[in-house]
């Protein structure tokens, strides 16, 4: 009777489980409506229509959070808009899905590179060329383009502020 039982149990167990493991979809597969909201809000962020392009971009997220160019199509906005912070998070949220995205990288870099974060970007410039290999890479060469100009002045000054002492006469 107890052999009855636990066996019970354990078929229910596996059961369940297997049932909930066929259910799921494959990483590779974006779920069209979400797929159709990107596309929309990727149109509506070319025409100039920002608030419009993150209400698809983030319903495309709610229907798939899988979906890497919603991430990319929002950091890309919060450039646009000089939140940079938000869009360094955003790409973040992109490489989780996608770690050799080089797209995500060095838009990532770009948006270090204006908060004053040099050095981590360089690390995004290392992790492109890494990927790309010995092939010519355009997101490695616009990325270097972005670490040679450097931050604008207005984060080099707020990192380093002048020195507060007075002069002596």
């Amino acid at each position: 009777m107890r052999v009855f039982a636990v066996s019970a149990a354990a078929a229910l167990m596996l059961l369940t489980v297997s049932t909930g493991l066929m259910a799921q979809r494959p990483d590779d597969q974006i779920d069209p409506k979400s797929v159709a909201l990107v596309q929309q809000g990727l149109t509506q962020k070319a025409s100039g229509n920002f608030d419009g392009a993150i209400d698809s971009l983030e319903t495309a997220l709610a229907v798939d959070p899988r979906n890497r160019a919603a991430f990319i199509g929002l950091a890309e906005i919060a450039r646009a808009r000089g939140l940079y912070g938000r869009a360094i998070r955003l790409y973040t949220e992109a490489l989780a899905l996608e770690p050799n995205d080089v797209a995500a990288l060095r838009g990532q870099g770009e948006a270090m590179v204006q908060k004053g974060a040099v050095e981590k970007a360089k690390g995004n410039l290392a992790r492109i060329r890494t990927i790309c290999g010995t092939s010519p890479c355009n997101d490695a060469t616009l990325l270097a383009a972005v670490i040679d100009k450097g931050p604008p002045a207005s984060v080099v000054a707020a990192t380093n502020p002048p020195d507060a002492t007075p002069a002596k006469p």
